[in-house]
């Protein structure tokens, strides 16, 4: 039987799995796919949510830990794998921000080097980018990190380890229940047992938890994205205007995103999203209207309300546990969310006050 059975090999489940397994508990992951291959590998990969300023306190605790975990998980994971997440620190460029007096007092409260800057600094940074006018804001410290590379280098750690077993392609079709408790799941691959069991299925989690009578407000919310191969350097940093974001990566393809769409579990691609990309990212980089796109995709983020996660036991069921809900913030809050999950499940102080986090009965009855 293992310690523990994690639902769900995105990159919450994942870095819940590693931290699991670098404490020595036995983990098990089971995912109905390849894990990395939803929403960890469909985002983009900037560490930070686009506006932090405009996100709930508790959102900006994970992120911040986030972060400076990040330059550290990168290394460690190229050292054990071989496998480069490319974390790059170069800042981010925010044009034609309309409350940069909140963004400047926000970080002057968190002591975060965040600068108004002019036309004329970020044609220096970037000169390829379009920048009209003066108000831009510019922070150094922030980077990105290339999310697919970041989930082949989890899932390979985790399939080294003597700890963790790895279950892919199997779909979970219910709970085993006896006496009131949860014993594992019945699955396409037989039933697995656990003493513990953690849902880490992003959109997908409120149709596992549906399975036990929890009503979790997850929905899925489609992001289409584009990408451009272009010349290596044509862009350096990561840049956000309208909320719209051009992230280059370091053999010159640039990413650039995205959609907010309600359609439910679709992840087709459309015209219309290509031609709305194609014109954001050329609003950004005009050079970018004399290259083809070279790619088009679409994932499914897990949207909650007010994009709080949910990270803790579920009322009712005294050994399962949820880390979902992350919606547009899923790579950018995972090393800090599994870390409060991961310290309620060992009993440990929590890294940060989880009750924002809670699965309550209150927050699984708001609307979704």
């Amino acid at each position: 039987m293992s310690d523990f059975l994690i639902i769900g090999g995105g990159v919450i489940g994942m870095m819940t799995a590693l931290q699991l397994a670098d404490a020595g508990q036995q983990v098990k992951v089971v995912e109905c796919g390849i894990c990395g291959k939803e929403a960890s590998w469909a985002g983009g990969g900037i560490v930070s949510p686009l506006y932090p300023w405009r996100y709930a306190p508790p959102v900006s605790q994970l992120s911040r830990w986030s972060e400076g975990v990040y330059p550290t998980l990168a290394l460690r994971l190229l050292e054990e794998t071989g496998i480069d997440p490319e974390y790059r620190q170069k800042g981010l460029l925010y044009l034609n921000v309309d409350d940069d007096d909140i963004a400047l007092r926000w970080a002057r409260q968190l002591g975060k080097p965040l600068e108004r800057v002019d036309a004329a600094f970020v044609h220096q940074k970037e000169p390829q980018v379009s920048a009209p006018e003066d108000n831009a804001l510019w922070m150094p410290t922030l980077g990105s990190v290339r999310n697919p590379r970041l989930g082949q280098a989890l899932r390979a750690r985790l399939a080294a380890m003597p700890n963790v077993t790895l279950v892919e392609q199997c779909d979970v079709r219910g709970f085993i229940q006896r006496n009131g408790n949860v014993e594992g799941v019945a699955s396409s691959q037989g039933d697995i047992q656990a003493e513990r069991i953690v849902v880490c299925g992003g959109a997908w989690a409120a149709q596992l938890l549906e399975r036990l009578g929890i009503h979790l407000p997850v929905r899925p919310v489609k992001g289409q994205m584009i990408a451009y191969q272009a010349p290596q350097g044509l862009v350096e940093r990561v840049v956000l205007k309208d909320g719209r974001y051009i992230i280059p990566r370091s053999d010159g393809l640039l990413l650039v995103g995205s959609t907010l769409e309600e359609t439910g579990f679709d992840k087709s691609t459309d015209n219309d999203a290509l031609a709305s990309l194609k014109k954001s990212a050329e609003g950004i980089v005009p050079a970018l209207a004399e290259l083809p796109v070279a790619h088009h995709w679409a994932g499914l983020r897990p949207g909650s309300p007010g994009g709080l996660p949910f990270i803790g036991a579920l009322p009712g069921w005294a050994n399962v546990y949820v880390n979902a809900g992350h919606y547009r913030n899923g790579l950018v809050l995972a090393p800090a969310s599994t870390h409060v999950l991961v310290d309620q499940l060992l009993g440990r102080e929590t890294l940060i006050d989880p009750a924002p986090f809670l699965p309550t009965t209150e927050r699984l009855t708001a609307p979704r």
